[in-house]
């Protein structure tokens, strides 16, 4: 997926001008992308302040590392579980 050129906390402030009552078209021609993007844009960042983003953000690294850690977890559980198998 194609990294976007603004930071989420410049997209934030363009959907607050939005919410505000700015007109969709020239904010998008200021910003320079399509409605279709302004409107992606909407759905996934509408009602979110930059310090909630923030928190989502360490949030999902968090979470992902709690994956990497249950993922080497249930692999030695399984290497160790074939070798009792293996002595029996």
């Amino acid at each position: 997926m194609k990294k976007s050129k603004f930071t989420e906390s410049q997209i934030i402030g363009y959907l607050r001008r939005m919410e505000q009552g700015e007109k969709t078209a020239d904010l998008c021609r200021e910003a320079g992308v399509s409605q279709g993007t302004m409107y992606q844009w909407k759905s996934k960042y509408s009602g979110m302040e930059v310090s909630q983003l923030k928190k989502l953000k360490e949030m999902e690294s968090e979470l992902s590392q709690y994956k990497k850690i249950v993922a080497e977890l249930t692999l030695q559980n399984t290497v160790l579980k074939d070798v009792i198998e293996k002595k029996l």
